[in-house]
């Protein structure tokens, strides 16, 4: 989108993964972006995630593929599988999928380095927002209003923005995730694998430095319920399953061990009204099943700055409606099947854990590859 003049301008509210992607993605097109950001600092926390075809060709769009491979291991998520006694249920196959597992601080450092200082506002809490691009924000305890042509809702599943102009509160799943990196060359080697338990389940994933990022997700009868001893919690669940788990669990200093609920939530009729647009959690926070969730906050910059390069600045309203349309017609499904997978993953019969036990064992590798790349065989728009 070009004036001829000045560059048009957005707001973009909240400096995870997918606001500093809209943010870098927007300056490729010429746009002038602010990012605004609660927090005093602009720092990713969390622990890893890997990194689909689909993001990484996304990534490459904006030229910034390389950097985060470089700072990435390259593994297959979900083709190792056993069973808690350490049982191979499935080994990887050259054919699966092959992903990138990469910490988040890392891959927020490449998105945040794409961008000058001067766009990122720290301690900027946005208190109200309104359909015609105009922010309120509280930053050192002063108020002051913002305009732009659009505003970017890159807030996460908390999202003040779509709360205050949408619906959609967080769905709880009932299921918790602990997570968690281990210190480097505190327990290493360690091969990539998903152990599937009743109703449990742990992944490993090597990444670079010699860490490993690990995850047990459990279910859980309510909401918020926080343990004194996290750590201990988690080792009083899974401590018996086989080796390296408890020693990964262990290794992890108390402190870096996050808890959370899995939410999502409830699909929207719409991801834009007026100046405003939702991306990321945002718009469509999912369960982490597919592994796609920073995937498609990813996908969903590249293709609102490729819509937003496709029309004149007078035809704003023709540019959100194509991001709208394909936005939700690909993510809005994904988000359902993430909601299916918890269903069955959280189920603790005998039964169903041994259906999957032997589905892991009998589907064909084409069909596995079929089954696990049908999120990630994606190509993203040029800009």
């Amino acid at each position: 989108m070009s004036t001829g003049t000045a560059p048009s301008t957005a707001i973009i509210v909240g400096a995870g993964i997918g606001g500093l992607t809209a943010a870098v993605a927007l300056r490729r097109i010429g746009w002038s972006v602010t990012v605004l950001e609660r927090a005093p600092i602009i720092a990713e926390v969390g622990a890893g995630l890997t990194l689909w075809p689909n993001a990484i060709r996304a990534l490459g769009v904006l030229g910034l593929a390389e950097a985060v491979e470089a700072r990435a291991v390259p593994t297959v998520s979900r083709g190792n599988l056993r069973t808690p006694s350490g049982r191979w249920l499935r080994h990887n196959h050259p054919d699966d999928v092959g992903v990138l597992a990469v910490h988040r601080a890392e891959l927020h450092d490449v998105l945040r380095r794409a961008l000058p200082e001067s766009a990122l506002h720290t301690d900027a809490e946005v208190v109200s927002i309104a359909p015609d691009g105009k922010v309120m924000c509280r930053c050192a305890g002063e108020e002051s209003e913002l305009s732009a042509d659009l505003v970017i809702a890159a807030d996460g599943v908390n999202s003040v923005c779509r709360r205050t102009l949408w619906s959609g509160n967080p769905v709880f799943q009932g299921r918790s995730v602990w997570r968690g990196v281990t210190p480097s060359g505190s327990v290493w080697p360690v091969r990539e694998c998903l152990t599937l338990g009743h109703g449990q389940q742990v992944g490993l994933l090597p990444l670079p430095d010699e860490r490993v990022y690990w995850f047990v997700t459990l279910n859980a009868d309510e909401p918020n319920k926080e343990y004194a001893d996290e750590p201990g919690e988690v080792l009083r669940r899974v401590g018996g399953w086989h080796d390296p788990i408890p020693a990964l669990i262990q290794a992890t200093p108390p402190d870096h061990v996050l808890h959370n609920d899995i939410v999502d939530i409830d699909p929207l009729d719409t991801f834009v009204k007026d100046r405003v647009v939702l991306l990321g959690d945002s718009a469509h926070a999912m369960s982490p099943d597919l592994g796609q969730g920073a995937c498609q906050a990813i996908e969903d910059a590249v293709v609102l700055a490729a819509a937003l390069n496709s029309f004149t600045a007078d035809d704003l309203p023709a540019a959100l409606a194509q991001y709208d349309a394909e936005r939700r017609a690909r993510v809005q499904p994904m988000a359902a099947e993430a909601r299916e997978s918890v269903k069955r993953n959280s189920n603790p019969s005998r039964v169903a854990h041994l259906g999957l036990a032997i589905a892991a064992r009998l589907i064909p590798p084409a069909a596995w590859r079929k089954a696990t790349a049908r999120w990630s065989d994606w190509n993203p728009p040029k800009l």
